[in-house]
């Protein structure tokens, strides 16, 4: 246990060394740092509670969700119905139903089939073993047929669209510009955003409070729209109101042309005659062709530009645009230009969010928070080298120089993965401390039961290292156990505390086996020791 080849050895200082190497960012100035290059700069990032910074709880609007999957089923069929021919009067939504009337001398029996395939399975390996559908489909006198969600397909439902909401937040978040924001699901239908070091929340709950659900659609010239204002719409159109004061009535084809999720990139610019601020906006392939089918069709007609029912633009189609780009204008300002680029970009939430809770965390009781972590960490850190040196003497030194590349390790890989360190991440550093010396001293009270029972000291030494190798693999393996737990049950704070937890456990043992035993060899190689100094 105490020979170490020279590539061996070599191996264990250079891994120490590189890994070390990435907790220095965090101890020089920032603009030193930014001449690095890329790879070098990484960093361990202050959490909310230690930076300060914006915390935002986020509701998913059931009702929205439950209306929008009601709305689709009425138009699935409808579709059904009219590709199998079969006439029908009186679709309406109804509570959580959509019903129909199969008309009299239509196959009724055909209709009910062709509906009942709407129905499918839930999908997973829930669905798959339980036989839930997502439809139940009932038939009542006169014709009627009525098909209804079932509340696992709700349910199921409301869970895609939190988990879509969750990505598209991500990217808008992260257009922002800010370092690593914390986005994560709580409950059902609640989204947690935390973004430590953005003190003004309201440009964050702007973007987060839009769903950014743009179309492009025809403007209905068939009549004025103050006419239509006066309970004549057309049963194809709708009345939309301009994004812009003063709130102009804009009558509107409901047949959306080209969708925005048709998009693949969206960005801020100036028009060229008139300087004003724009957006730039490219589609796909399909989006691309369909946008130059629509404007092929209908040249000298005008189109509307529509995001989250609003009007943003209703220009003329002057020629055809067959490119697959355009632009959007509007009396933008540059910032509200760039907005809207991130939020076309991003793509457009599947349902309305809700803020129901807003906390921002001022920086001075971060720095309070800081303050009383280092101050926990050297008084902990002291007692244990005091503690070390006066048990254990020379090895305690040894374990001492061991602890303190443990830690310098922890920061390393912290800064290596960009993670962010907590209040409770700080908790864990020290807590890993008191580990890491705790197999230091399982290691030291070993060797002085061999030299009790009488081995020579190198031999003493060469049994401890061996024989308490099981016991604290035993002890560290359970505690990183519990660390993944935490790590995969916990939220927020309690991750965070996992996440140093369970790094300082796999450091503690590479220095426990590797550093220390390293040092005591080359000592033990210098010495020819005749007494263990312990």
């Amino acid at each position: 246990m105490l020979y170490f080849t020279r590539w061996k050895a070599t191996a264990i200082i250079l891994t120490a060394f590189v890994i070390c190497l990435f907790a220095v960012p965090n101890f020089l100035p920032e603009k030193m740092v930014q001449s690095w290059p890329k790879w070098a700069q990484r960093h361990v990032v202050l959490g909310l509670d230690l930076q300060g910074g914006s915390h935002i709880l986020l509701e998913v609007d059931t009702n929205a969700v439950r209306k929008e999957k009601l709305e689709a089923l009425r138009d699935d069929v409808r579709r059904v119905l009219r590709d199998a021919r079969v006439g029908y009067t009186g679709l309406v939504v109804r509570g959580n139903s959509v019903e129909v009337r199969i008309r009299e001398g239509s196959n009724f029996d055909q209709a009910v089939d062709k509906l009942r395939e709407l129905s499918q399975p839930l999908g997973g390996i829930l669905g798959s073993s339980t036989g839930q559908r997502n439809l139940d489909v009932t038939t009542e006198a006169g014709g009627l047929v009525r098909l209804t969600l079932t509340e696992p397909a709700i349910v199921d439902r409301i869970r895609q669209s939190v988990e879509q909401s969750i990505q598209i937040i991500e990217r808008r978040v992260n257009e922002l510009g800010t370092v690593e924001p914390l986005i994560q699901r709580q409950g059902v239908d609640r989204i947690l955003v935390q973004v430590p070091g953005l003190q003004d929340p309201t440009r964050l709950k702007e973007l987060l409070g839009k769903t950014a659900k743009l179309d492009f659609r025809m403007v209905d010239v068939s009549i004025p729209a103050e006419q239509a204002l006066q309970g004549r719409v057309p049963p194809d159109s709708e009345i939309l109101y301009s994004a812009t004061a003063p709130k102009t009535p804009n009558l509107v084809e409901k047949r959306v042309l080209v969708s925005g999720g048709d998009l693949t990139d969206a960005q801020p610019g100036f028009d060229q005659r008139t300087n004003e601020p724009i957006v730039s906006f490219r589609f796909n392939t399909s989006g691309a062709r369909k946008f130059a089918q629509v404007t092929q069709e209908n040249v000298g007609r005008p189109f509307a530009i529509i995001l989250d029912n609003q009007v943003i633009s209703a220009p003329v189609i002057r020629e055809p645009i067959l490119g697959g780009s355009g632009q959007i204008s509007g009396s933008f300002t540059v910032e509200s230009a760039n907005d809207l680029a991130i939020l076309l970009r991003a793509g457009a939430l599947p349902a309305p969010l809700t803020i129901i809770e807003e906390r921002t965390v001022g920086p001075g009781l971060g720095q309070d928070s800081i303050a009383k972590g280092k101050l926990s960490s050297y008084v902990g850190a002291a007692m244990v080298i005091a503690f070390m040196l006066v048990t254990y003497g020379l090895f305690g030194l040894f374990a001492n120089i061991a602890v303190a590349i443990n830690v310098a390790m922890i920061f390393g890989i912290l800064s290596l993965l960009n993670a962010t360190l907590t209040l409770p991440g700080i908790a864990g550093i020290v807590l890993t401390v008191g580990i890491a010396v705790d197999s230091n001293v399982l290691i030291y009270e070993r060797i002085r039961e061999e030299v009790r029972g009488g081995r020579t000291p190198i031999n003493a030494i060469d049994a401890g290292f061996s024989r308490a190798l099981a016991t604290i693999l035993d002890s560290n393996i359970t505690t990183f156990i519990a660390a993944a737990v935490l790590f995969y049950i916990g939220t927020g704070p309690v991750r965070g505390f996992a996440v140093t937890l369970g790094i300082g456990i796999i450091t503690t043992v590479f220095t426990a086996f590797t550093l220390t035993r390293l040092i005591v060899a080359y000592w033990v190689r210098w010495r020819r020791p005749q007494r263990v100094p312990i």
